[in-house]
C-alpha cells in the first residue's frame, strides 16, 4: 500500500512541476510583440515587395523594398501589442490580434487581418489566420 501512495506522491510531484514550468514558460506580451514583428515583416515583404505589390512607379524610387520594411519592425510589434487581446489561462495565453483597416490608415482602404495564437511553453503557434480580403487559412501568417 505504501509503494501504491509513494507512486502517486511522486506522479502528482511530476504533474505539479510540470504545470509549474509551463506556467513560468508562458511567454508574456513582450516576448509576443517580439514574435508578431517577426510574421508582421515575412508578411508585408511578402506583400509589398513582391511583383504585385507596390505601383511601377514605386518600385522605380524603393530600390530595396525588404530592407525598408524591415526597418519597421519594433514599429510593426508595437502596432501588434496595440491591436491584440491576451487571455492567459496560466499555463499558456491565447493572443487575439485584429490589425489593419481604417485604424491604420484612414485614408486608404486597407483589408483587416486577424489572428489567433497560442503561446505556451516559450513557443507561439499561430493557430487560425483571416483577414476580409480572403478566407482564413490555419497556420498561415
Amino acid at each position: 500500500m505504501t509503494i501504491r501512495w509513494r507512486t502517486l506522491a511522486i506522479a502528482a510531484a511530476g504533474l505539479g512541476g510540470g504545470a509549474l514550468a509551463l506556467a513560468f514558460t508562458n511567454p508574456g506580451p513582450p516576448e509576443f510583440e517580439d514574435f508578431a514583428s517577426e510574421q508582421l515583416v515575412e508578411r508585408a515583404i511578402g506583400e509589398v515587395c513582391g511583383p504585385d505589390g507596390l505601383p511601377a512607379p514605386l518600385r522605380l524610387v524603393i530600390k530595396n523594398c525588404p530592407e525598408l520594411i524591415r526597418g519597421q519592425r519594433q514599429m510593426l510589434g508595437s502596432l501588434a501589442g496595440q491591436s491584440s487581446r491576451r487571455q492567459n489561462f496560466g499555463l499558456f495565453s491565447l493572443y487575439r490580434t485584429a490589425i489593419g483597416g481604417p485604424s491604420v490608415l484612414p485614408f486608404l482602404s486597407l483589408p483587416t487581418y486577424h489572428a489567433l495564437t497560442l503561446a505556451g511553453a516559450g513557443q507561439f503557434v499561430i493557430l487560425r489566420t483571416s483577414s476580409d480580403a480572403n478566407d482564413s487559412s490555419p497556420g498561415n501568417p
